[in-house]
């Protein structure tokens, strides 16, 4: 018996060739690296850091107000060791095995502490709930302080939090069970795969950590993502425009156009067959077309607001007609792709242009008082700073925005890979979601800044005449067709509160919907998929209060995408036969997906 315990402990050792091979690759590209680093630093001077979001001065700001109340702290941390206090007394009742109720718990939406060995093993269940209870702690002081300007106060509050998020538990190796058992099981292979997979990030990112959220290898648009069929029938140095192969006999008369964000690219709506907003609108009988914009560069610096407007919105309805030869389309407008259709049929509204029928904004801002957290990396400080990035080299870079969304959700969009990846020492998990949201794309310097300013530091697209489009004043009182408005409960980007009082400033007949979920799966929400439901209110008219809006309406189960149908088809009710890409007035020059979204930054073209 002895033997054979022998040689099972034999087997479970890893090999030490591999062993050896695996600390040589380590240590050549750690020297590497840091070799490349010291040259980089002394190349351009080595800078002392600058603050550019002006958290010095928030931090100070805080803590200035919050020793001014030393009565405060005094009840603060009263409140703090008493919570101490009672996860003493819970931790010896668990050792007398008694089952007594948590100190502190994690919300049910938490992954961090998914693990049993966080509620069944008395140490990990004490370092859990300690940090819950310093977390909580930590956040109410910060948040309680009184006298703060509102913009301080956000600063701070999301700043604090993502202290407290990178300071959890469940981001160090002794710290984590599941991280435990696997170095035990390991010998700490799984610490050294995951140093080398944090030195592949760096060395990828040339310099600065780009945590890989997945095999990017796994997927090749047009193959297994983006694959309804289609072709591009038109395309300009902004945008080309894609022409999908319709599904059925019959289609509606009316064209259907989607504007996606310029920030992101189309094919979140084209992921895969069952959850494709794309094929599924063509099963419904639309014959569908989408915009897909060019992932700029130097050449693209003086693109501007309103090149987006003509160049790409307007060519697009242009080369619709065309194409169809209908008269009359409806329009879809994803995020940042509503602002733009919006500000569009203002412009057509003014030119007397009556072509888009109606209109639909999938979690579109077009009243930006309150963007959410967003607004935390937007004033004028840091857009001055910004804007000096960006004109020198002439666009915005994709991967910078790409951490200020992925900042949002830190937990999910950080911080479980660093674990997954570098402590565990796994290999990111293939998955076409996370694959389109590493496909990043830049923004010209003169369009951002233009968005920039104009829509969340002067919230200026709601005030009639304050932006212009060619010498056009833009108000969007002015559009009067029939629009339909989806938001998301749970949405971080476009908050639904702020988008139903921006539904409030068109005229026209509409119809305001709530989605469960967020900003991406709230709206990826197939009826099949039976998730999340929606509410919806039948009332002509809307009042000023969006929660006076909810109470008054019910929910409904399903998806919001048959409700859509519904209501665009009776905005449509004509049919005719279907229209084949390769048959109409414009001459096909590519398949869908097309070229310009397969530009990468991370892997060029693929």
């Amino acid at each position: 018996m002895a033997n054979q315990a022998n040689e099972a402990d034999k087997a479970e050792l890893p090999d030490p060739t591999e062993v050896a091979k695996t600390y040589a690759e380590v240590a050549q590209r750690t020297s590497k690296l840091i070799s490349e680093h010291i040259q980089r630093q002394v190349s351009k001077g080595i800078q002392p850091p600058s603050d550019e979001l002006g958290l010095a001065q928030a931090f100070m700001d805080m803590m200035g107000k919050l020793l001014a109340d030393p009565y405060r702290m005094a009840q603060l941390q009263m409140h703090l060791v008493w919570d101490y206090f009672s996860l003493w007394q819970h931790s010896m009742l668990r050792l007398w095995g008694m089952s007594p109720t948590p100190i502190a718990a994690p919300a049910k939406e938490d992954k961090r502490f998914k693990d049993d060995a966080w509620q069944d093993h008395f140490i990990f269940d004490f370092v859990k709930q300690s940090y819950l209870i310093a977390a909580r702690h930590f956040h109410d002081t910060v948040a309680s302080v009184e006298g703060l300007d509102e913009n301080v106060q956000k600063k701070v509050n999301f700043f604090t939090r993502q202290y407290i998020d990178a300071l959890s538990p469940s981001n160090f190796a002794v710290t984590n069970p599941e991280v435990f058992r696997e170095t035990m099981r390991s010998h700490g292979q799984n610490l050294i795969k995951g140093f080398n997979n944090l030195l592949r990030d760096i060395e990828e990112g040339d310099g600065q950590l780009k945590i890989r959220m997945t095999d990017a290898h796994a997927f090749e648009l047009g193959k297994n993502v983006a694959t309804t069929p289609g072709k591009v029938v038109f395309q300009n140095e902004l945008m080309q425009l894609l022409h999908y192969t319709p599904t059925t006999g019959k289609v509606w008369k009316r064209p259907l156009l989607i504007v996606p964000p310029w920030i992101n690219k189309y094919y979140i709506l084209d992921l895969r067959e069952k959850n494709s907003l794309i094929k599924w609108a063509l099963d419904q009988g639309h014959t569908v077309f989408v915009i897909s914009w060019i992932n700029p560069d130097a050449r693209h610096a003086n693109k501007g607001f309103e090149d987006y407007v003509t160049e790409g919105v307007l060519a697009a309805v242009d080369a619709v007609e065309t194409q169809t030869g209908e008269k009359e389309i409806n329009a879809i407008g994803y995020c940042l792709g509503g602002t733009l259709l919006a500000t569009t049929l203002s412009y057509m509204a003014r030119k007397r242009d009556k072509r888009i029928a109606s209109a639909t904004f999938f979690t579109s801002l077009l009243d930006f008082s309150q963007p959410g957290e967003l607004g935390v990396f937007i004033d004028e400080a840091q857009v001055s700073h910004l804007e000096k990035k960006m004109f020198a080299r002439g666009y915005l870079e994709g991967s910078e925005m790409a951490t200020t969304f992925n900042m949002l959700r830190a937990n999910d969009l950080i911080w479980s890979f660093v674990v997954n990846n570098y402590l565990l020492g796994r290999d990111p998990f293939p998955f076409d979601l996370l694959y389109w949201n590493s496909d990043s794309t830049r923004m010209p310097a003169k369009m951002h800044s233009f968005y920039l300013r104009k829509m969340y530091i002067e919230n200026a697209l709601r005030k009639p005449g304050g932006i212009e489009v060619c010498g056009v004043k833009i108000d969007l009182a002015k559009v009067k067709i029939p629009s339909y408005f989806i938001s998301t409960l749970e949405d971080h980007i476009a908050p639904w509160k702020t988008t139903y009082a921006g539904a409030q400033c068109l005229s026209g007949p509409l119809r305001f919907v709530l989605g469960g979920s967020g900003h991406i799966a709230g709206i990826v929400n197939p009826p099949a998929a039976n998730k999340y439901g929606f509410w919806a209110g039948e009332s002509s008219t809307y009042p000023e209060s969006a929660e006076d809006w909810l109470a008054a309406t019910t929910h409904q189960t399903g998806s919001w995408w048959t409700d859509w149908q519904a209501w665009v088809s009776a905005q449509n009710p004509a049919q005719v036969a279907s229209r084949d890409p390769t048959r109409g007035k414009l001459a096909v020059l590519d398949d869908a997906p097309g070229s310009y979204v397969k530009m990468r930054l991370d892997k060029g073209v693929r």
